[in-house]
């Protein structure tokens, strides 16, 4: 039951998440679905549909290539017929990369799971980094926070007041600290007390500057001193609202750090959902979890079937 009621809640907060997207999308689908056949003009409205919702010019071109191929292979007329395709190449393509991070279970190694947040600034790292506390603890794991952005002078403070208020330990130092020795001490303090799962918060950065960047990787240095596989899992915190115009900024960090994933914040902001195959497609990774609201429940792991269908549901 406790089970069933979880997942009725993701629905929830997955739904409420693409509510303005689906407002700007569903309608147009619907007019599209009039149409009396499948042809080329409905493929182009379906093109236009796409790069709308900011899924971008060169992954829109080769889904609907797709959809055309199949259509043509499978001899299919009927306009509902095209929206079906459409949809298996959308789950297709988010489905592309795997994770197994949303059990929150220990590495091979045995350890606590050390997840790495960055960002740039105003994204809400501290706070999906609470949202991602309060999930795996609601998985029945112990979390650990570290307090690794000393540069901005009230982010200690804010996440921990997120710990107190999500029930869990949160390791800082002074401001002005050094982010990898709070990190390295979050991990000791882990392994002494039994968490198994460690969630660093890291300063907000530009991809231009080299010297943060390189923070980030002393990092990942020191912490290999107590876990040669740490961090297990690089999160970018993402804002949905940026678009097009934040996927620059990720692909600095992805080469720069190596990224494993993405928590895509503020979902709930934008009528362009559309920029979650974007990400998959054009900076290869996975889209780990989504935030949908303020509070720290508005969170949900991805699903990519569950979100294409919710994308393509009626309004209620």
């Amino acid at each position: 039951m406790k089970s069933m009621f979880k997942l009725l809640r993701r629905h929830d907060k997955v739904q409420d998440g693409l509510k303005r997207s689906r407002e700007s999308w569903f309608a147009r689908v619907t007019q599209i679905v009039q149409r009396s056949r499948l042809d080329e003009t409905l493929l182009e409205e379906l093109e236009e549909l796409l790069i709308s919702a900011d899924v971008g010019v060169a992954t829109t071109a080769q889904i609907i290539e797709r959809v055309r191929d199949k259509a043509e292979a499978q001899r299919l007329t009927d306009t509902s017929d095209a929206i079906e395709l459409l949809k298996q190449e959308m789950v297709s393509l988010l489905s592309a990369k795997g994770t197994s991070i949303h059990s929150g279970q220990p590495p091979a190694s045995g350890g606590p799971l050390v997840i790495l947040a960055m960002g740039v600034n105003g994204v809400g790292k501290t706070t999906s980094v609470a949202k991602l506390a309060h999930y795996f603890k609601e998985q029945g794991n112990r979390v650990i926070l570290a307090a690794s952005d000393t540069f901005r002078a009230a982010a200690i403070d804010q996440l921990q007041a997120w710990g107190q208020r999500v029930g869990v330990d949160v390791i800082a130092h002074n401001p002005g600290g050094d982010p990898a020795a709070i990190a390295y001490d979050a991990l000791e303090a882990a392994r002494a007390r039994g968490a198994n799962v460690v969630l660093i918060d890291t300063a907000g950065r530009l991809h231009t500057k080299l010297n943060l960047m390189e923070e980030m990787k002393k990092i990942t240095r020191v912490l290999s001193r107590l876990d040669p596989e740490a961090p297990h899992e690089t999160i970018l915190i993402l804002d949905a609202t940026t678009g097009q115009n934040g996927l620059a900024q990720a692909r600095s960090f992805t080469e720069a750090m190596g990224c494993t994933g993405v928590f895509l914040a503020k979902l709930d902001g934008t009528a362009r959902g559309g920029i979650v195959v974007a990400i998959v497609q054009e900076l290869g990774l996975p889209v780990l979890f989504i935030g949908t609201g303020e509070a720290v429940e508005d969170m949900a792991p991805f699903d990519p079937g569950e979100f294409v269908e919710e994308l393509f549901s009626p309004i209620s």
